[in-house]
């Protein structure tokens, strides 16, 4: 089922703008689903789990593939049935509408 949010394209941030903090972070953290974590209002992550070494690298290329598309680009760490996918725009080092976009995204993968 793809959200409100995956249906918005990423914008790339020219920098000069503030970070989302407090409740404007927490209003749009709502809109995401499924086991995403804000950490530090600096990021947000989410661990994807596979059967197998294989699925994990499969879906890590899709998320390459999406971040090229969307000209953002996450941290992603692939190990044996795991890839945790990390997410915030390092031009203000914090978190914007368009991390939100792209966690969307890569929920519908």
């Amino acid at each position: 089922m793809t959200s409100e949010l995956a249906k918005k394209q990423c914008i790339p941030c020219k920098g000069g703008i503030l970070p989302l903090k407090g409740h404007e972070l927490e209003m749009i953290f709502e809109q995401l689903s499924g086991n995403w974590k804000i950490i530090g209002e600096h990021h947000i992550e989410k661990e994807f789990k596979f059967k197998n070494f294989r699925e994990a690298l499969d879906f890590t290329n899709r998320v390459g593939e999406l971040a090229e598309a969307q000209g953002h680009h996450p941290d992603i760490n692939l190990s044996w049935g795991r890839v945790k996918v990390i997410v915030w725009t390092h031009k203000i080092d914090g978190l914007t509408e368009s991390d939100f976009i792209f966690a969307a995204k890569v929920d519908d993968l």
